[in-house]
């Protein structure tokens, strides 16, 4: 699984795809797809689908595929490693969203909670599908939600596809399994390769399985908060366990309400008497990563 496309950039979701099998383009499919990583409250989190032709469930269940979350790190990547060679018969197609992207969508003005973003990434996997041109038959989802909504949503969307949407898929149905183990080793291996863009002082810390009970999760969090710029972009702003540390330790920020025409403007300082004359003497303190990402400088002049 080659993930640099995103580890060059994680700030950016980023969707990959395998082979596209013969087989799967000829014969009637049978498409699942699960997630990871939905809970912690670091890292991306995955939306995964697998596909392979009806025909060879049996071949699928003979591979030994299961619930990502009942097996070892090690029978994980060895079953994707299973699924990733039998591309004769199989295919997989991931959906990484970054922390970023998942931050800014759940804070911005009008709210995309973290369900509609889920749905959407499954859409989304469907429709990629359909246009690598796998002949789709039979859709199995593990809910985000009622499944009775969310089946309705997708048979509305797709009605010539029979959808199902059940609770604890990814240990019912086979497909959904495969789904749920190529999810998972995508979002480990995410999390492993993760390159902290605010420097190298973050690269050696230990933060735990980023769920946030974790106790190394929450030292991390603890320990890693900048009191202007919050935390680094590896952290999911958005989550409560980030959020109360924002709340507690960052800068108080207030804004100032819009004067409608007419108001008589307050009084306001120079902007120049906030500027540090000392900027550009050598003495002076380094940019923030913020600043420095960006190439952006203290001008001398306006």
């Amino acid at each position: 699984m080659d993930l640099s496309e995103f580890t060059n950039d994680q700030s950016k979701n980023v969707v990959l795809v395998s082979g596209v099998p013969l087989s799967t383009k000829s014969e009637p499919c049978m498409l699942g797809i699960d997630e990871a990583g939905r809970g912690p409250v670091l890292g991306p989190m995955v939306y995964g689908a697998a596909y392979c032709p009806i025909s060879q469930l049996d071949l699928l269940k003979a591979k030994g595929v299961a619930d990502s979350k009942t097996l070892t790190e090690e029978k994980r990547e060895n079953l994707f490693s299973l699924i990733d060679e039998a591309s004769d018969m199989m295919g997989w197609i991931l959906d990484i969203l970054s922390p970023n992207f998942i931050s800014n969508s759940m804070l911005k003005r009008s709210k995309y909670n973290l369900n509609a973003l889920s749905h959407d990434s499954a859409i989304g996997l469907i429709k990629k599908a359909l246009e690598l041109g796998v002949n789709i038959a039979e859709v199995y989802v593990d809910t985000v939600g009622p499944p009775e909504k969310y089946q309705a949503k997708l048979a509305a969307l797709f009605p010539e596809i029979k959808i199902t949407v059940a609770k604890k898929a990814d240990s019912v149905y086979p497909i959904v399994s495969a789904a749920s183990i190529c999810a998972k080793v995508a979002r480990d291996n995410a999390i492993k390769g993760w390159k902290f863009s605010e420097g190298e002082k973050f690269q050696d810390i230990e933060y735990g399985s980023g769920y946030p009970n974790d106790p190394l999760t929450k030292k991390f969090l603890a320990n890693n908060i900048d009191p202007v710029f919050g935390f680094p972009q590896f952290v999911r702003f958005s989550w409560s366990t980030a959020e109360k540390i924002l709340e507690n330790s960052a800068a108080k920020v207030e804004w100032e309400e819009v004067e409608d025409e007419g108001t008589p403007k307050k009084k306001t300082q120079n902007l120049l008497k906030f500027m540090n004359p000392d900027a550009t003497k050598k003495n002076a303190p380094k940019s923030h990563y913020f600043f420095t990402q960006r190439n952006l400088f203290h001008t001398a002049e306006l």
